[in-house]
């Protein structure tokens, strides 16, 4: 005979049922509404909803209840990729606000690119919108000796790779990124619309094209919007893990 599953995962397993239904768009129920409308102990609902936020179904936010989260963007790993194309690909609507876009000049951003401290950069400083909301902010710098021709360039609807392919003649023929987790500056935590102490991805990126440093990247993207995903087959060679330092 089989047993029946616990009273805390049938509650949810309704509550994720009502959400694909299209309810909860605007405003995701207390816990009180839901052991009044499921006549469980309010155990049981907060089991159910803690399950939920575990697995980022549902997001709670502070002085503003809980929300149902948004559908996260999966982004395979192991090729140079654009966000752009991703949100793209999806059927979203990817938009920028540029915050800055100028040329300069930083120490720590050449020695990174392999160049001089003084060296001229070109920085490109942007928030990156799905659908009207904030996803990443995203700050690069290219050295200026090939990124000058972006400074004229209105980022709000397109994507730094293509524009470095239409006027700078150049695009990323290697790359690499390290992605670890951390709590955003506050400032950037307005910016994405986050509540402060929420946990973010940063992304880590540098490319080169023909063997040249081309562009240093750091993006910091919402943790509940975004993802990534590594496949691998059964005759995958293993690599055995190494620390990194911090």
């Amino acid at each position: 005979m089989t047993q029946a599953p616990p009273l805390w995962r049938q509650v949810r397993a309704d509550i994720e049922s009502r959400i694909r239904g299209g309810e909860f768009e605007d405003r995701f129920p207390t816990d009180q509404e839901l052991t009044r409308h499921y006549g469980v102990s309010r155990h049981t609902i907060r089991e159910a909803v803690r399950s939920l936020q575990e697995d980022g179904v549902i997001v709670r936010r502070k002085g503003s209840g809980s929300f149902v989260a948004a559908d996260r963007i999966e982004q395979p790993m192991g090729t140079i990729y654009s966000l752009f194309e991703t949100v793209e690909e999806r059927g979203m609507v990817q938009r920028s606000l540029v915050l800055s876009l100028r040329e300069t000049t930083d120490a720590r951003a050449a020695v990174t690119l392999e160049k001089r401290p003084g060296t001229p950069l070109v920085v490109l400083e942007r928030i990156r919108l799905v659908d009207g909301e904030a996803l990443a902010h995203d700050i690069a710098w290219i050295p200026a000796d090939i990124g000058r021709p972006l400074l004229d360039t209105d980022f709000t609807a397109t994507s730094l790779y293509g524009e470095l392919l239409g006027r700078c003649a150049v695009a990323p023929t290697a790359g690499t990124e390290r992605i670890r987790p951390v709590v955003p500056s506050s400032r950037i935590a307005a910016h994405l619309g986050t509540e402060p102490g929420d946990p973010a991805l940063e992304i880590d990126r540098r490319t080169w094209w023909n063997g040249a440093p081309l562009e240093w990247r750091v993006t910091v993207v919402r943790g509940d919007r975004y993802a990534f995903r590594a496949d691998w087959s059964e005759d995958s060679t293993a690599i055995a893990p190494r620390l990194v330092p911090r």
